[in-house]
């Protein structure tokens, strides 16, 4: 990773950053912290589900989670879960190559290709709750967390997490040709990204060892892209176009993580200020926001607006700058107009309750835990929600309450000491069979077998 400079953004907000361990610190600093953003998992969802479907799987039922890794990357870990590494996102240059990789990792899940390294362990803790959230914990004091997700294939361990056999593999590269050609998508995307590994290998001098997963349990990428192309040629869908809409979204969210991740200097220089597309505009906000230039990154969030007065998510980019930049009663306006728009998006609302609360108004903290209660209960793995929830139920007298949102916080934050406390103190106060009850005994025996099960692994 590169050391990048502490980010100067409003201390308040570090501070409670810090507070709330959401971010990672200088010495927790971890490759497989998960990134959440509502716009990029929406787009996510979207390219991946006719692949699912393809696949015969239910797209409900399949996450595709997206990690702080600077590597090219994805892997399955059990489960119906493919975690995509943020260096991947860097490296793609259109959404179907995206898809191709989609579609390997759903071929594992299919074909019941398990890791058994446990290489999920560090993806299972939620540590990053949302891009300008995290900016906020770089300031914190984490201000290398991510920033080398563009370097892509500077490292040679390409695949750090996988442990698959080559035949596992190559089935899995079959799948794909099937999912794909079923969902209509041409396997271009896949043959291309195919080629950037192998340039990797060129360009880096790259020799298999027993050190470098990837390579030494893959097929050789020239074989793989010969054996993929023979076949995607065959395919109806191989002329198939990109979806524009699709790609223009994809350029979007690459040019949001590059501005949260990257150095503000260096997206200034990727994305000059003389471009003024969308997602030019999207990174320099982000670059700005983070070197505290509250006015220059509006003045950006304002021009987007003024071509898509209705998009959620450059609502919520306002939104957040402005809460961020020591202002929570402005922040409201975009904020709310935003969960309206997104049709209470889990993660957006969750930005909108943390604005109420921080106009330390108390008439805002009845809003507040409406908008907050049912954004865990549309996305329960939300640490950041629960402990605003709790928040509210601290304020309003209503401590049992409180340390249960404090036990849900812990535990999706793998925190699992803390969340058995917490539980058991809920469970005591709470009355008896209610469905909070209920509640802290499943977090409590949960939190109780995961650290019996870390202790056997010891």
């Amino acid at each position: 990773m590169i050391t990048s400079k502490p980010l100067r953004l409003i201390a308040h907000f570090a501070a409670l950053a810090a507070s709330l361990a959401l971010g990672l610190s200088a010495g927790t600093a971890s490759a497989q912290s998960v990134l959440r953003d509502a716009e990029t998992e929406s787009l996510l969802r979207d390219i991946a589900r006719p692949v699912i479907e393809a696949a015969g799987l239910q797209p409900r039922n399949v996450d595709i989670v997206l990690l702080n890794d600077g590597s090219i990357n994805a892997f399955v870990a059990g489960g119906q879960a493919v975690y995509i590494h943020s260096g991947l996102i860097g490296a793609a240059d259109n959404v179907a190559e995206v898809q191709g990789v989609i579609a390997h990792e759903i071929g594992h899940i299919t074909g019941g290709h398990v890791i058994s390294d446990g290489g999920s362990k560090a993806a299972t803790g939620i540590t990053l709750l949302s891009l300008l959230l995290g900016a906020a914990a770089a300031a914190a004091g984490s201000a290398d967390a991510g920033i080398g997700v563009f370097m892509a294939g500077q490292q040679a361990a390409l695949g750090k997490y996988l442990a698959f056999s080559r035949a596992q593999e190559s089935s899995a590269d079959a799948a794909s040709v099937q999912f794909l050609a079923k969902a209509g998508i041409s396997g271009r995307g896949s043959i291309d990204f195919f080629k950037k590994l192998q340039s990797q290998e060129f360009r880096y001098g790259f020799k298999r060892s027993e050190e470098t997963d990837f390579y030494s349990t893959h097929p050789v990428t020239s074989d793989r892209i010969a054996t993929l192309q023979d076949s995607f040629e065959r395919d109806a869908a191989w002329n198939t176009p990109i979806d524009p809409s699709l790609q223009e979204r994809f350029l979007r969210i690459k040019a949001k993580l590059y501005g949260y991740l990257a150095e503000p200097a260096a997206t200034l220089t990727a994305y000059p200020e003389y471009l003024t597309d969308a997602p030019a505009r999207y990174a320099r906000a982000y670059a700005f926001h983070k070197e505290a230039l509250m006015d220059k990154a509006l003045a950006e969030a304002d021009a987007l607006l003024a071509k898509t007065p209705n998009d959620p998510y450059v609502l919520e980019l306002k939104g957040q700058v402005l809460l961020e930049s020591g202002k929570p009663v402005d922040a409201l306006v975009p904020l709310r107009r935003a969960v309206m728009l997104s049709r209470n998006e889990p993660l957006i609302a969750t930005t909108f309750g943390h604005a109420l609360l921080a106009t330390e108004d108390r008439a805002n903290f009845a809003e507040a835990q409406r908008v907050l209660k049912t954004a865990v209960a549309r996305d329960r793995d939300n640490p950041f929600a629960w402990y605003q929830l709790g928040v509210v139920y601290e304020a309003q007298g209503d401590t049992p309450r409180a340390r249960l949102a404090s036990a849900e916080q812990q535990l999706g934050e793998m925190r699992l000491p803390e969340a058995l406390r917490s539980a058991e103190a809920a469970e005591v106060s709470l009355p008896k069979d209610s469905p909070d009850w209920l509640r802290a005994q499943d977090i409590a025996m949960s939190a109780r077998a995961m650290i019996e099960r870390q202790r056997k692994k010891r």
